[in-house]
Order: structure tokens, then C-alpha cells, then sequence
């Protein structure tokens, strides 16, 4: 079990305008949540819901929703948090628990 949170960071290279001010927000917001940051493989060919679940993450820190499709951000809320740096948005992961009430 890890010490810390840990966070995945996503930059849509598709969407993307400035990354590099971009990665430094997404460095500062996984900072101030208090997540260790890890960036993905540049040459993985997985998407993204598979990239977090092969890295073990506990969330995912992005610019902001425009750098997901509606699916994958429900598939990520399947997986953990997704964090938005703007607007900023914390997206909780989906209660997988079945209330028995």
C-alpha cells in the first residue's frame, strides 16, 4: 500500500493548446491535493482508462473536461477521481458499494 495518494496526469495532445502551462497547473493542483504525480508512457498505445488502471492510481489530474469524451471520464469515475485544474472540478469516483438499507 502506498504512503501517498497518487494521481495520473492527462494532457489531450488532441486538445491540448499550451502543455507545457499545462503541466505545470496539473503539477501544481496534484501538489496542493496532496497526490505524488505520474505522467504517462508517451508511447503506450492503451487508452487512458487502461493506463490507470495499469499505473494503480488513485485519481486522474487534467487541465480541464474538454481533455476527456464524456465515456471516458465516466469510465475513469469507474476507477478513481478525476481532478479539472479549469474550471476546477473534482469529479468523486462512482460508489461501488450497494447501500443495503
Amino acid at each position: 500500500m502506498r504512503q501517498r495518494p497518487t494521481a495520473l496526469a492527462w494532457i489531450n495532445p488532441d486538445v491540448s493548446i499550451e502543455p507545457e502551462a499545462e503541466a505545470i497547473q496539473i503539477r501544481a493542483l496534484a501538489r496542493r491535493l496532496g497526490y505524488v504525480l505520474v505522467w504517462p508512457d508517451e508511447n503506450s498505445i492503451l487508452p487512458l482508462t487502461e493506463q490507470v488502471r495499469a499505473a494503480d492510481v488513485d485519481a486522474v489530474v487534467t487541465p480541464g473536461p474538454d481533455h476527456l469524451d464524456p465515456m471516458t471520464l465516466h469510465n475513469l469515475m469507474m476507477l478513481g477521481d478525476v481532478e479539472t485544474v479549469w474550471p476546477r472540478i473534482s469529479f468523486a469516483r462512482w460508489c461501488t458499494v450497494e447501500s443495503r438499507g
